[in-house]
């Protein structure tokens, strides 16, 4: 299994994305301990010289991950042909107990480097560099997720045996079954599409707020949280659903297929880009009033609620169209 390209190129990547980001925690401390502004001392103007390249770093590591999380959800949609009993990623997931989790930290890590590079950004247009220890305290509670992602994803790898019979999405999602997965699948479709429907309009009032206030924005990341989770349940109890037409296949790997035109990545990704970028927000909401900030954070964060309302209206339309071109009909949906 570990001579398979896809998973030599995920293990590669980790290790590397671990090291920089090793590298750049060291350089944090230093920050954190010594940065100062206004001094004028050969180790004040050192620190600012590396923070160049520091963030650089940084931010290649985090474009790194994010080509890992589509990856890492790819291999596992094509190894599914290796085990008995996997019909998609999430049978091989399931292969042992450290599939899931890498998963998990991989989106986590995902949203908290947007978070980081939002916070970089507003920073290194400000002339007195504000939020550098806030940032590079933020790279501090990073570094775990990714050496622990490094950790999970390698387990995960090292102990596939190609012997073990697997479960299934219809065994995992599925309302007779056990575990969270299976509540999912057994919340009533009118029912996640109605909170969706309510969680999207709530992000699309909070956003228009900041656009016309330039207020808000830890409101707009909470509600475009809340409407990512809302869509991850709506996509298991129901999209999916109409996407298979079939009424009881509730799996949210399967759609990622090419028999059905790969609709699962142009559902998943505005709606990670659209989260993203309201994370983003909210992470530089709190630092608006700070002197030197109150230009660009107004700026930036405006940019970026426009951004993420285009991207999560992008998914509400493929949503809508996966629902209306789809020749399955529940009884009790209400639309």
């Amino acid at each position: 299994m570990l001579l398979d390209p896809s998973i030599l190129a995920l293990l590669i990547v980790s290790s590397m994305v671990s090291l920089m980001m090793s590298m750049a925690a060291v350089f944090g401390v230093q920050v954190m301990r010594h940065w100062d502004i206004h001094s004028g001392s050969e180790r004040q103007l050192r620190l600012e010289r590396r923070t160049y390249l520091i963030s650089t770093l940084v931010a290649f590591s985090f474009i790194a991950e994010l080509i890992s999380l589509l990856l890492y959800v790819y291999n596992a949609e094509q190894m599914s042909g290796r085990f008995v009993g996997a019909m998609c990623a999430t049978g091989v997931l399931n292969v042992d107990p450290w599939g899931w989790p890498t998963l998990y930290l991989k989106i986590a890590i995902f949203f908290a480097g947007a978070a980081w590079l939002t916070l970089n950004r507003v920073d290194n247009r400000a002339p007195d560099y504000p939020l550098v220890r806030i940032k590079y305290g933020l790279l501090l509670l990073i570094l775990p997720l990714v050496l622990a992602e490094s950790v999970t994803q390698a387990l995960f790898f090292l102990q596939m045996d190609p012997d073990v019979i697997t479960s299934c999405c219809g065994s995992l999602f599925s309302p007779e079954g056990k575990g969270v997965a299976a509540e999912l699948s057994g919340i009533e479709p009118g029912t996640a599409m109605a909170l969706l429907a309510l969680a999207g309009l709530a992000t699309l009032l909070t956003g228009v707020w900041y656009l016309w206030r330039r207020r808000g924005g830890l409101a707009f990341a909470v509600s475009g949280l809340a409407t990512f989770l809302l869509a991850l349940v709506a996509i298991v109890s129901c999209i999916a659903l109409y996407i298979y037409e079939h009424p009881h296949h509730h799996c949210p790997f399967c759609i990622l297929k090419s028999g059905h035109d790969f609709l699962g990545y142009w559902l998943y990704i505005p709606l990670f880009i659209a989260t993203a970028l309201a994370m983003g927000v909210g992470a530089i909401a709190p630092f608006a009033r700070r002197p030197s900030l109150r230009q660009v954070i107004p700026a930036e964060g405006r940019r970026f609620v426009l951004l993420a309302l285009v991207f999560l209206s992008l998914f509400y339309l493929i949503a809508g169209y996966a629902i209306a071109r789809s020749s399955l009909t529940m009884v009790g949906v209400w639309w």
